[in-house]
């Protein structure tokens, strides 16, 4: 543990507890794209197969525990709740996220660093994470109507990412033998998905005026 990965680890938690905050106390989730959460859900589900047979830290387990929890919740209130499923935007959010899924499965299993279940799945939900985003962007250039919350969430998952860049490059420096290329790489590409939306969140925070997005 650095620095570098306990901010990205607290930056990815703020994120989610943001949208929480969003849709548990305002009762909407309004600019938010369900094809996104759902393939969260689908990266930790697949990525933490391990929960209750490999246990590495106290730490570890409850960061596991809550980002699963939380990606299922999320999934769950705006698809059940009575009240946020009525401000979901179904006819703006329709990326095709199974175009994403299918893939990013068949280059796990071209690509990875074991060929064993677990770690296909592993190396899935790296590959599945790095564009998970991307019907979150897309529905927020076609509504361009980008409240404070969002715009927030948006920025924390991108600065979490990043953060962890930043911890990657720290022990690869720091450590013997620190090189995951299939990681690396796949961070690298999430956080270049990213980029517009930084400029143009800066942006707006430099000049004091409402996050819009180019259509």
């Amino acid at each position: 543990m650095n620095i570098f990965r306990l901010a990205g680890d607290m930056t990815h938690l703020a994120s989610v507890l943001v949208l929480l905050l969003k849709i548990h106390t305002i009762k909407s989730c309004a600019g938010i794209s369900l094809k996104t959460q759902e393939l969260y859900a689908l990266v930790f589900a697949t990525r933490y197969l391990d929960i209750f047979t490999h246990f590495i830290s106290v730490y570890n387990t409850i960061m596991k525990l809550i980002f699963l929890g939380s990606s299922f919740s999320i999934v769950w209130y705006i698809r059940r709740h009575k009240l946020v499923r009525r401000s979901y935007d179904k006819d703006q959010d329709t990326f095709r996220h199974y175009f994403l899924v299918i893939p990013c499965l068949i280059l796990a299993l071209l690509i990875n660093e074991r060929f064993t279940f677990r770690e296909v799945m592993w190396t899935f939900s790296l590959y599945l994470e790095a564009v998970a985003i991307l019907p979150q962007l897309v529905l927020l250039q076609r509504t361009r109507n980008i409240d404070n919350l969002t715009g927030q969430y948006v920025f924390l998952l991108g600065a979490y990412r990043a953060l962890y860049i930043l911890n990657w490059v720290y022990r690869y420096f720091t450590e013997e033998h620190f090189v995951h290329w299939i990681t690396w790489i796949s961070g690298l590409i999430q956080t270049l998905l990213y980029a517009d939306f930084f400029y143009y969140y800066f942006q707006s925070w430099k000049n004091n005026v409402k996050l819009e997005l180019p259509a």
